[in-house]
């Protein structure tokens, strides 16, 4: 994780989760993350609406020079990328681990910018839709950031994170055989170079 945003998130919904797989929705106080704020977002797991923003940070509306709440999630990705987000949010809902990602976007005037997206799972209750939180930032905020807005962004490399993937397992050995097997030595032939 390069930005010090997607860092702050994934720490305090590692703290939330406690020994669960993800916190639940209602775990998350806003005021604990007030600093990244403005980063982050929650969305509904909605396949058939593209995972609408149920809420969406300052800065993430203003680098899109829109306002996100219940807009498709999906909709701010090419076309290229938007098949490979549905992927990702699908086994995010259903695995429980997240997801920390590249990606960039281009202004009109074809100004690029850097971003790291996370996406982090939340519990839910029975009945209720599954919720995924969020951090979209620029890796550098340039000047322009917030006035010139951005159009689709563009996934580039990404790998999973979270509980089950942090575990490290030790390597597994082939059990000694037993009894009386002839014991191998070591054995010198000649040959080689003769000078």
């Amino acid at each position: 994780m390069k930005n010090e945003t997607t860092r702050e998130l994934f720490a305090y919904w590692d703290t939330c989760r406690g020994a669960r797989a993800a916190p639940d929705r209602t775990d998350i106080e806003p005021g604990a993350i007030r600093r990244i704020l403005g980063d982050t977002f929650i969305l509904g797991f909605d396949p058939l609406r593209g995972h609408p923003f149920r809420i969406a940070g300052t800065r993430l509306c203003a680098l899109f020079g829109r306002e996100l709440k219940e807009r498709p999630f999906r909709g701010l990705w090419a076309e290229g990328s938007a098949g490979a987000l549905d992927d990702l949010v699908t086994i995010i809902a259903a695995e429980k681990n997240g997801v920390v990602a590249a990606a960039h976007g281009e202004t009109a005037d074809r100004q690029r910018l850097e971003l790291e997206l996370l996406l982090l799972p939340l519990g839910y209750r029975r009945g209720m839709p599954a919720r995924l939180l969020g951090a979209l930032s620029a890796v550098q905020r340039p000047y322009w950031a917030g006035v010139k807005p951005l159009g689709a962004l563009t996934l580039g490399v990404y790998r999973h994170i979270g509980p089950a993937l942090d575990v490290v397992l030790p390597p597994r050995f082939a059990a000694v055989p037993t009894g009386e097997s002839p014991r191998r030595r070591f054995v010198v032939l000649e040959g080689g170079r003769s000078d």
